[in-house]
């Protein structure tokens, strides 16, 4: 190997053995940058998970169901507040082209009797019976065909505790009518606070004091090799008065009724924003005062020679390696939380996705980072520093 080579190499191995050795030589300032990285990861991913799990819950009933088109009140945004509508424009939607079937859903407020003497608001969700397109639940517990038998609602399992604990066949009210719990669900667990209590169409009437004559939405089926927006161009077309949109459209109407009248998407961008700023200031912080303790070894390294390219590359390889192990304990964590801590009531929605943006976006944060070091070795004077 010609010698300008070996001598080369030789700086390069010394450039890393000060960046090894300035990193490990204070265990307490990189363990704090490490876990400053870790926490900057943990906190990210958790509020951008609990922001969507929340924002998936919003249209919760619309994802969930087999219909292709909901038909509603004029401007309507949100599929927990419906307004009535008369069901005798279920003829009008069945004879429009495209349709291969329509049914009619009750959504409406009431209070289920409580064995403690209160009473619990609950929105009750009704269905037409055997409905192969309403949203599918999964019963857990009780009979598969609960809907069938007399007065037969079904809640969800993670209400128990709202509900004081129902056991399939005891008796309840609500709205002052008989109601049989026959079954429980498990994961119909909406954006409201209020329980859900599914039963058919005629009984969600009784509960709610609605008239039978109204529903609240109608849910439509699209014919095989129908298109979507032609089916609804010819609903809207029989039915004028009527609001008529295709789910996934209806879906994202209903999210950002919530995005923007609750602030949701401002205050877990806030958080998120704050895990970067945290990331930056604790390996900056990190960095810098390692730096300081260095400062004749990188004063050593200008006097005989190191560039300040060099230099900058040592600060932006430690940089590196504080971030790159601490996004790797970060998201260790996340994982361990989506294992153990995920449930309907707070749903860790974490795609891949947004654990390789926010890793990325840290990353770069911390070598960022790492120009605030770099500012003080630069002006450093070797010969004054050497001297003293």
């Amino acid at each position: 190997m010609p010698r300008y080579r070996r001598s080369a190499v030789r700086g390069v191995e010394m450039l890393w053995q000060v960046a090894i050795r300035t990193l490990l030589a204070d265990r307490g300032k990189l363990l704090a940058g490490l876990l400053g990285v870790a926490f900057s990861v943990l906190l990210v991913n958790l509020q951008g998970g609990l922001f969507l799990g929340l924002i998936g819950k919003a249209s919760l009933l619309v994802h969930q169901g087999n219909a292709d088109i909901w038909v509603g009140h004029r401007e309507m945004h949100n599929v927990d507040f419906p307004h009535d509508i008369p069901r005798r424009w279920l003829p009008r939607i069945r004879a429009a082209q495209g349709v291969l079937a329509a049914e009619p859903i009750t959504i409406g407020f009431s209070e289920i009797a409580l064995p403690t003497g209160g009473f619990e608001g609950v929105t009750v969700f009704g269905v037409e019976p055997h409905s192969e397109i309403a949203p599918p639940w999964e019963i857990i517990e009780g009979h598969a065909d609960a809907l069938d038998h007399p007065h037969a609602v079904v809640v969800d399992q993670y209400d128990q505790e709202k509900l004081i604990h129902p056991a399939i066949g005891e008796l309840r009210e609500i709205g002052g009518v008989r109601a049989r719990i026959m079954g429980k669900t498990r994961g119909m667990h909406g954006f409201l606070v209020t329980p859900y209590v599914f039963t058919t169409t005629d009984r969600a009437a009784q509960y709610t004091g609605k008239p039978s004559a109204h529903c609240s939405y109608f849910l439509v089926r699209v014919a095989p090799g129908a298109d979507v927006e032609e089916t609804c161009a010819a609903i809207r077309q029989r039915l004028p008065e009527a609001e008529v949109m295709p789910s996934e459209e209806y879906a994202s109407v209903s999210i950002n009724y919530w995005m923007t009248r609750t602030g949701l998407g401002i205050s877990f961008g806030a958080a998120a924003l704050l895990g970067l700023l945290v990331g930056l200031v604790m390996v900056g912080q990190t960095l810098y005062a390692m730096v300081l303790d260095r400062l004749t070894e990188f004063a050593t390294l200008k006097a005989i020679g190191a560039t300040e390219r060099e230099i900058l590359i040592v600060l932006l390889g430690q940089a590196a390696g504080i971030a790159s192990i601490g996004i790797a304990v970060g998201l260790t964590a996340v994982m361990l939380l989506i294992a153990f801590y995920d449930s309907p009531q707070a749903p860790l929605e974490i795609p891949l996705s947004m654990m390789v943006v926010s890793s990325s976006g840290i990353f770069l944060m911390c070598t960022f980072a790492s120009m605030l070091p770099y500012m003080r070795v630069r002006r450093v004077d070797a010969h004054s520093v050497l001297q003293s």
